[in-house]
């Protein structure tokens, strides 16, 4: 009927998307009318998303590497710039990893690379209550432990100097600039997951550090980081005695280091 709402005009909810400054209007208003169960719904939805609200909190997941990953209120959303992350960790782990995960957010990361690299060992770590469970819901049947925890704190100690290659899509936003963000991710994404300290680079340096101790020689740390971060992050990571090489992807716009442990190359150490 044409009463009915649910029967809406989708030029007009394009129109509405499209004002709130939703770049890519089309797209969402076809996933936000797929995710509605009832007119009732449909005009919630769409109210939440003029509001500012995530449009991946709204659906529940987002689509990352070509998965559809949970996503849920609070928690950091991930991005697809972050599958340069994905694609450096798989070009160095080897056969058989052992992987670390660390600001692991959603897991989205973690279940990539458990799906294409068959890991050894995987551990997905966050300092966020709410992270840890949607990470646990979207490793759920896959070979991964889910820790909670600052960082390399929680892991277990006999994996100190054994592991093949430490991913982190750490926070590295200048603290003076998380005010400045969209306020979709800066209202409705954990500030722990943004907040990198003054420069951006305190959590960043913090990880590089921690990966001396916990990398195997010849393993890898694999970050994401910004373009005009790079020469302070290289850097610290050299001052700790690691080896840096910058990476980009055009098509992702994507900026980050792969930084290599001295020591023996080649795949893991077994046990």
């Amino acid at each position: 009927m044409a009463s009915d709402p649910f029967h809406h005009d989708h030029t007009a909810l394009v129109a509405r998307l499209r004002a709130a400054g939703c770049v890519y209007a089309e797209d969402e208003a076809a996933l936000i009318s797929a995710a509605a169960g009832s007119p009732r719904e449909l005009a919630a939805l769409t109210d939440r998303r003029i509001a500012g609200e995530p449009l991946e909190h709204l659906l529940g997941w987002a689509e990352f590497c070509g998965r559809r990953i949970a996503v849920d209120p609070g928690v950091f959303v991930p991005r697809a710039r972050t599958g340069l992350l994905v694609e450096a960790a798989a070009s160095v782990a080897g056969p058989a990893p052992a992987l670390v995960d660390l600001c692991c957010g959603s897991g989205a990361i973690s279940v990539a690379l458990a799906d294409r690299l068959a890991p050894r060992w995987l551990a997905a770590v966050d300092v966020d209550p709410a992270a840890v469970a949607c990470a646990r819901r979207n490793l759920a049947g896959r070979d991964a432990t889910v820790l909670q925890g600052d960082l390399y704190d929680p892991l277990p100690p006999d994996w100190r100097g054994r592991l093949d290659v430490v991913v982190a899509n750490a926070p590295y936003v200048p603290t003076p600039a998380v005010a400045l963000m969209p306020a979709e991710a800066r209202l409705h994404e954990a500030p722990v997951a943004l907040d990198g300290g003054a420069d951006g680079l305190a959590v960043l340096r913090r990880v590089a550090a921690g990966a001396v101790d916990w990398l195997r020689p010849g393993g890898h740390l694999v970050v994401e980081v910004s373009t005009g971060q790079i020469e302070a992050l290289c850097a610290a990571m050299t001052g700790l005695g690691l080896v840096p090489t910058v990476l980009y992807a055009e098509e992702w716009d994507a900026t980050g280091v792969l930084a290599r442990r001295p020591g023996v190359t080649g795949g893991g150490n077994g046990n």
